[in-house]
């Protein structure tokens, strides 16, 4: 008999951990890394958050709380949803977990069965499909590449979808693109899933607030409001208030499935911890000035990023509509040779050399379906992306 169980056996480690531990490890021994692997704002969270935290401690908010969150969060959700994303909910119709991952690991955990599938938008974030394995059920792949900007076209999605099918994975912005899907393009996907009545949609709006050059986030529960009933639509505080350790997520979808996704995380983890839920409170209620702040440096660390990849590197890098992520294409380098002796045959040979050569820490396309790619985190100060970049080009110079 296996000790390790099977469910465990289909799951792949994160490339992305991987990657930031290795360059962490080489970093305690001495050497001059510069990490642009993992996706974390490098802003501090917000005083007036970190008040509200220091303020729920002193009052001794620090008990169990309700499993889905206490109810002054899960009404500032549907405040958020209704203020933000036009959405009419109320808090029952909400849901707190610890970060992100989890409401998407709830939802699909509570609702796949073997056999069931679910369409995954190719490059994807490398949690999607495992999570979609972990829970016995199969992940297809609908490709989005650089010929359409990384975004699913409706005759893909169609073309993707079966009677096996139960949900659609959605992120926009992209992780690890930054595609970021207009209202019109959304409304074209909205008129697929319209007529396949079985298929759920999941949201994965985390990166909201960053879309730039004027752009306006979309929703597609928001697009098409006949599609909200199975809709659950995900978001949270951490990459819009830099509080990725707060480990706080939230989502709004149809009440059945939220109370499914209630049992199994009273079974887990149970509550989301009560002092980042408190502080959550302020995320959400308290000023957003910052915002704008905060997304105009990120469009010019964009800008510095992808016109330094561009200058004859032999690399091809589009400029991403939101998030804080470039995917650029390594596809014209593979089969060289790098300057430290590295024959480049694949991108995780590119970024495995780039990163012991330079030190640069980046992540292979192939961890995010799309081999032939890296990613690039600029969640990072402009002195530590413009010596990034620097070394980049060094080492694309030194490739024959």
């Amino acid at each position: 008999m296996a000790f390790l169980s099977d469910a465990l056996g289909r799951v792949a480690p994160s490339a992305t951990v991987a990657i930031s531990q290795k360059a962490r490890v080489m970093a305690q021994e001495g050497k001059d890394i510069i990490a642009l692997s993992a996706g974390e704002p490098d802003f501090d969270t917000p005083l007036h958050v970190r008040d509200a935290a220091k303020q729920a401690m002193d009052e001794g908010k620090t008990r169990y709380t309700n499993v889905d969150g206490i109810p002054e969060l899960k009404e500032a959700v549907a405040r958020k949803f209704k203020r933000d994303n036009g959405l009419d909910v109320t808090a029952a119709d909400c849901f707190v977990s610890s970060g992100g991952k989890q409401i998407i690991f709830n939802a699909l955990m509570a609702t796949l069965n073997p056999g069931d599938e679910v369409v995954i938008p190719v490059p994807y974030w490398v949690s999607y499909p495992e999570i979609v394995r972990l829970c016995g059920a199969e992940p297809v792949f609908a490709v989005a590449d650089a010929s359409t900007g990384f975004k699913l076209s409706p005759d893909v999605l169609e073309a993707a979808i079966t009677p096996k099918t139960k949900w659609l994975l959605l992120n926009t912005p992209s992780n690890p693109t930054g595609a970021a899907y207009t209202a019109e393009e959304l409304r074209g996907l909205a008129d697929v899933l319209l007529r396949h009545e079985h298929v759920h949609i999941l949201t994965d709006d985390i990166y909201e607030v960053l879309v730039y050059d004027g752009g306006t986030f979309s929703t597609i529960a928001q697009v098409e409001p006949k599609l909200q009933p199975r809709t659950l639509t995900m978001n949270g505080v951490s990459k819009s208030h830099a509080m990725t350790g707060w480990r706080i997520g939230y989502c709004t979808g149809p009440r059945p499935l939220l109370a499914a996704m209630t049992k199994l995380q009273g079974q887990s983890t149970s509550n989301p911890t009560s002092i980042s839920q408190w502080a959550a409170v302020a995320a959400l209620d308290g000023p957003q000035e910052f915002l704008g702040d905060w997304l105009k440096v990120f469009q010019e660390r964009r800008d510095l990023v992808v016109k330094g990849l561009n200058a004859n590197t032999g690399l091809d890098c589009l400029t991403p509509e939101g998030a804080f992520y470039v995917f650029p294409s390594c596809k014209r380098l593979l089969g060289k040779t790098s300057a430290g002796g590295k024959v480049l045959n694949t991108d995780e040979d590119f970024v495995m050399a780039l990163l012991e050569e330079t030190g640069v820490a980046l992540v292979h396309g192939t961890a995010f379906g799309l081999p032939g790619h890296f990613r690039l985190s600029y969640a990072a100060s402009n002195a530590e992306l413009e010596e990034a970049v620097k070394r980049i080009q060094q080492f694309c110079a030194g490739i024959s």
